[in-house]
């Protein structure tokens, strides 16, 4: 009699290549729309050995699924996957790097342009009418600004690499510098943003880097600094943001990410010193779908016995002796 296909868990609605997958190749299980989420789990969780997410993971979920082998996280960032507990219980966590370094890194040189060049405000303007009475008025410029980068990973290099181009010195900070890059490195955050004039947050999100960007370092920002964010809410203290924005400590904030999401404070959102985005970094059909192939290429590759193909750093998996 043939083994019974592995059973697979998709947490919430996933992109239809995710959704549609894995057809005939497992048992799949969709959370999203159960009439009664907690009985299907009560149901289903023993026999469930592989799970495909896009949110939260933590140990109570963990616990309602003991055979769990594999969490696949559609998504470079995997803040909210306890890859800690997973580890402890011998459960391989794997995300989508890589292919959407790209997209995300254009779009946070495109969110520095609009922000410092006040496009949208631009945009606006002319919509509205304004430009037969008056033309727009100055903008900052990049010239003769530095960049910092909090966080020079797969993203932060990509963006750095596309700044080289307009011609502005950059400079990052992280947990240690790095020998393969000529920019300027500062063991501190408020060193690095004392230094610069637009600070990229592109670090990894989670408990380590809450609050990281906080009132001090908008001050040492300063009153012609810009903040862009495309990493995550978390990093970025927002109230202390807003007043910030509001008070003119810093220019003005380019942000794709919010503490929140989907929700926007009020008071942010009335600024017209930002360009918000509904965390878009990721998002075109192009990059999508290859995220949505690389966690279906981990489901595939775990079952089939060749390990995963991206696992996190905190479940490192090699092959068996």
């Amino acid at each position: 009699m043939p083994e019974a296909p592995p059973e697979i868990l998709l947490l919430k609605q996933m992109h239809p290549l995710v959704e549609t997958a894995f057809e005939g190749r497992f048992t799949v299980h969709r959370l999203a729309g159960a009439a009664d989420p907690e009985a299907m789990l009560a149901e289903i969780g023993p026999r469930i050995r592989g799970l495909c997410v896009g949110g939260q993971v933590d140990a109570a979920l963990m616990d309602k699924l003991p055979k769990l082998e594999l969490i696949a996280n559609f998504g470079v960032g995997y803040d909210a996957v306890d890859a800690v507990e997973a580890h402890r219980r011998g459960i391989v966590v794997t995300n989508t790097p890589d292919v959407l370094t790209d997209e995300v890194a254009d779009l946070a040189v495109g969110l520095v342009l609009a922000t410092i060049r006040r496009l949208p405000q631009a945009d606006r303007y002319l919509r509205e009418g304004h430009w037969p009475k008056a033309p727009f008025p100055l903008t900052a410029s990049l010239r003769g600004r530095r960049v910092g980068i909090l966080g020079l990973g797969r993203i932060g290099r990509a963006i750095a690499h596309r700044l080289e181009s307009f011609g502005v010195a950059i400079d990052y900070h992280g947990r240690s510098r790095k020998a393969d890059v000529a920019y300027t490195y500062h063991d501190s955050l408020i060193g690095m943003a004392r230094a610069v004039h637009i600070l990229i947050v592109v670090a990894p999100g989670g408990d380590d880097t809450r609050g990281l960007v906080d009132a001090s370092i908008l001050e040492a920002l300063g009153p012609e600094g810009i903040l862009i964010n495309v990493a995550r809410g978390s990093l970025v203290d927002e109230t202390a943001l807003i007043a910030a924005l509001k008070a003119g400590t810093i220019l003005g904030a380019g942000l794709d990410v919010f503490e929140n999401e989907p929700h926007v404070p009020a008071d942010l959102a009335a600024l017209d010193n930002t360009v918000l985005l509904p965390h878009v970094g990721s998002a075109s059909e192009h990059t999508r779908t290859a995220m949505a192939q690389l966690v279906v290429d981990n489901v595939v590759s775990w079952f089939e016995g060749r390990g995963p193909l991206t696992p996190v750093s905190e479940t490192p998996w090699s092959p068996p002796a």
